[in-house]
């Protein structure tokens, strides 16, 4: 494990961890607000979370820094409190948790509309109150289609790229992950250190897709056999 091919490997693994977690935290409550809440521009608001999703990363990147920079609107604050995110691996996790935010969002969603509101009221009518309606009848209902968007946010932010590189730049063993390693390997024409870490890369997204794969399909199936 002290061979420096394995450095970024392991750091990617701690900026997607964090960063899934943070997607997977503000992708359901946004969800789930979006979801049974009828509200004015909804269907804009929708949009701009879903922004992220079609945007360049370098775009992001670009945006993130106007934010969080030095004379950024919420680093210039950060900074005097002896905060700093760019340039760092917490930079990266923000970097990859914007990236992979729309995908725990739209899958999340999709499942809670996908919830029977019969079931949340027939819970209402028994007493129990709407925190426990969420976490006792619409969580558990909406688990599945969430647990799919958690994945696949999770390989998304295994692979960021452009906005990671903007934000958090190109230090060894402190902010280069697994593509940005990639990326220069290929520069510097190592070519079996290339090989080997998009092999790596390659194989831990085959994974997750596979395994998210194996969860909506049963979803889908149920959805259809209640028609």
């Amino acid at each position: 494990m002290s061979d420096p091919v394995w450095v970024p490997l392991l750091l990617t693994l701690k900026v997607a961890g964090w960063a899934t977690l943070l997607a997977a935290v503000a992708g359901t409550a946004a969800a789930y607000g979006l979801s049974r809440w009828r509200c004015p521009g909804r269907d804009l608001l929708d949009a701009v979370l879903t922004l992220p999703l079609v945007l360049p990363p370098t775009v992001l990147g670009y945006y993130l820094l106007v934010l969080l920079g030095r004379r950024g609107v919420l680093g210039e604050k950060l900074a005097a409190l002896g905060i700093e995110l760019v340039f760092t691996w917490q930079g990266a996790v923000i970097a990859a948790s914007v990236v992979a935010f729309p995908l725990v969002f739209k899958s999340a969603r999709a499942a809670f509309e996908d919830v029977d509101p019969q079931l949340e009221s027939a819970a209402r009518v028994l007493g129990v109150r709407e925190a426990g309606v969420f976490f006792r009848v619409t969580l558990p209902l909406a688990a599945r289609g969430i647990v799919a968007g958690v994945l696949l946010a999770f390989a998304r932010a295994l692979g960021e790229f452009g906005a990671t590189l903007m934000i958090a730049g190109n230090l060894p063993g402190r902010t280069q992950t697994l593509s940005v390693a990639i990326y220069e390997a290929v520069q510097a024409g190592d070519d079996a250190t290339a090989n080997f870490l998009v092999l790596v890369t390659s194989i831990t997204c085959v994974v997750v897709l596979l395994a998210a794969g194996k969860l909506v399909p049963i979803r889908s199936s149920r959805r259809g056999g209640g028609r």
